[in-house]
Protein backbone atom coordinates (compact mmCIF):
# COMPACT_ATOMS: atom_id res chain seq x y z
CA UNK A 1 0.00 0.00 0.00
CA UNK A 2 1.14 3.53 -0.74
CA UNK A 3 0.33 6.80 1.02
CA UNK A 4 2.26 9.53 -0.77
CA UNK A 5 1.48 13.15 -1.60
CA UNK A 6 3.56 15.33 -3.91
CA UNK A 7 2.71 19.03 -4.15
CA UNK A 8 4.20 22.16 -5.68
CA UNK A 9 2.71 25.39 -4.47
CA UNK A 10 3.12 28.66 -2.59
CA UNK A 11 2.85 29.34 1.13
CA UNK A 12 -0.23 31.35 2.12
CA UNK A 13 1.53 32.86 5.14
CA UNK A 14 4.73 32.48 7.14
CA UNK A 15 5.17 29.07 8.83
CA UNK A 16 3.97 28.71 12.42
CA UNK A 17 6.54 27.14 14.75
CA UNK A 18 5.53 25.13 17.83
CA UNK A 19 7.16 22.66 20.18
CA UNK A 20 5.74 19.38 21.48
CA UNK A 21 5.98 18.68 25.23
CA UNK A 22 9.11 16.56 24.60
CA UNK A 23 10.79 19.54 22.87
CA UNK A 24 10.30 18.31 19.28
CA UNK A 25 9.96 21.24 16.86
CA UNK A 26 6.85 21.29 14.64
CA UNK A 27 6.21 23.71 11.79
CA UNK A 28 2.76 24.17 10.22
CA UNK A 29 1.89 26.11 7.08
CA UNK A 30 -0.74 26.24 4.37
CA UNK A 31 0.23 25.56 0.77
CA UNK A 32 -1.83 26.74 -2.23
CA UNK A 33 -1.93 24.76 -5.46
CA UNK A 34 -3.72 26.08 -8.55
CA UNK A 35 -5.51 24.34 -11.37
CA UNK A 36 -6.68 26.04 -14.58
CA UNK A 37 -8.92 24.92 -17.41
CA UNK A 38 -11.42 26.29 -19.91
CA UNK A 39 -15.11 25.66 -19.33
CA UNK A 40 -17.57 24.64 -22.05
CA UNK A 41 -17.92 28.32 -23.07
CA UNK A 42 -14.16 28.71 -23.49
CA UNK A 43 -13.85 30.83 -20.35
CA UNK A 44 -10.74 30.37 -18.25
CA UNK A 45 -11.51 28.86 -14.83
CA UNK A 46 -9.02 28.75 -11.97
CA UNK A 47 -9.37 26.75 -8.77
CA UNK A 48 -7.07 27.08 -5.76
CA UNK A 49 -6.78 24.19 -3.33
CA UNK A 50 -5.31 24.77 0.15
CA UNK A 51 -3.29 22.04 1.87
CA UNK A 52 -2.24 21.92 5.53
CA UNK A 53 1.43 20.94 5.79
CA UNK A 54 3.17 19.80 8.98
CA UNK A 55 6.90 19.12 9.42
CA UNK A 56 8.87 17.79 12.38
CA UNK A 57 12.40 17.98 13.79
CA UNK A 58 15.18 19.09 11.40
CA UNK A 59 12.81 19.68 8.47
CA UNK A 60 10.65 21.84 10.76
CA UNK A 61 13.73 23.88 11.67
CA UNK A 62 14.65 24.39 8.01
CA UNK A 63 11.08 25.35 7.04
CA UNK A 64 10.81 27.73 9.99
CA UNK A 65 14.10 29.43 9.14
CA UNK A 66 13.87 29.69 5.35
CA UNK A 67 10.24 29.70 4.22
CA UNK A 68 8.07 32.82 4.10
CA UNK A 69 4.68 33.74 2.72
CA UNK A 70 4.77 33.33 -1.06
CA UNK A 71 7.69 30.84 -1.13
CA UNK A 72 7.39 28.33 -3.98
CA UNK A 73 8.13 24.85 -2.66
CA UNK A 74 8.03 21.17 -3.55
CA UNK A 75 6.56 19.04 -0.75
CA UNK A 76 6.57 15.27 -0.49
CA UNK A 77 4.98 13.37 2.36
CA UNK A 78 2.03 11.29 3.52
CA UNK A 79 -1.64 12.15 3.96
CA UNK A 80 -2.85 11.93 7.54
CA UNK A 81 -6.25 12.59 9.12
CA UNK A 82 -6.49 13.48 12.80
CA UNK A 83 -9.61 13.75 14.93
CA UNK A 84 -10.41 15.35 18.28
CA UNK A 85 -13.41 16.27 20.39
CA UNK A 86 -13.97 19.92 21.24
CA UNK A 87 -15.15 21.18 24.63
CA UNK A 88 -18.78 20.51 23.61
CA UNK A 89 -18.01 16.91 22.66
CA UNK A 90 -18.26 17.56 18.90
CA UNK A 91 -15.80 15.47 16.88
CA UNK A 92 -13.63 17.39 14.41
CA UNK A 93 -11.38 16.06 11.65
CA UNK A 94 -8.32 17.56 9.97
CA UNK A 95 -6.51 16.15 6.96
CA UNK A 96 -2.92 17.26 6.51
CA UNK A 97 0.27 16.36 4.69
CA UNK A 98 3.08 15.22 6.99
CA UNK A 99 6.06 16.28 4.90
CA UNK A 100 9.29 14.31 4.87
CA UNK A 101 10.88 16.30 2.05
CA UNK A 102 10.83 19.97 1.05
CA UNK A 103 12.67 21.70 -1.78
CA UNK A 104 12.68 25.45 -2.29
CA UNK A 105 11.93 26.29 -5.92
CA UNK A 106 12.32 30.08 -5.91
CA UNK A 107 15.49 31.47 -7.44
CA UNK A 108 18.04 32.59 -4.85
CA UNK A 109 17.30 36.13 -3.75
CA UNK A 110 13.83 36.06 -5.34
CA UNK A 111 11.93 36.14 -2.05
CA UNK A 112 8.18 36.44 -2.49
CA UNK A 113 7.54 37.17 1.18
CA UNK A 114 8.32 39.89 3.65
CA UNK A 115 11.74 38.50 4.56
CA UNK A 116 14.99 37.88 2.73
CA UNK A 117 15.94 34.90 4.95
CA UNK A 118 16.13 32.63 1.88
CA UNK A 119 19.20 34.47 0.61
CA UNK A 120 20.68 35.17 4.04
CA UNK A 121 24.46 34.96 4.33
CA UNK A 122 25.94 31.83 5.91
CA UNK A 123 26.69 33.64 9.16
CA UNK A 124 23.04 34.40 9.88
CA UNK A 125 21.95 30.89 8.83
CA UNK A 126 24.28 29.45 11.48
CA UNK A 127 22.27 30.93 14.33
CA UNK A 128 20.58 27.55 14.69
CA UNK A 129 23.91 25.70 14.61
CA UNK A 130 23.55 24.56 10.99
CA UNK A 131 26.13 25.77 8.45
CA UNK A 132 24.64 26.57 5.03
CA UNK A 133 26.54 23.72 3.34
CA UNK A 134 24.67 21.23 5.58
CA UNK A 135 21.20 22.47 4.53
CA UNK A 136 19.75 19.80 2.19
CA UNK A 137 18.70 21.95 -0.81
Amino acid sequence: MVNKAILIGRLGKDPEIKYLPDGTMVTNFNLATDEQWKDKNGEKVQKTEWHKIVTYRKLAEICGNYLVKGSLVFIEGKIQTRSWDDKDGVKHYMTEIVANEMKMLDSKGQGQGKSDDVSAPASSAQSNGTPMEDVPF
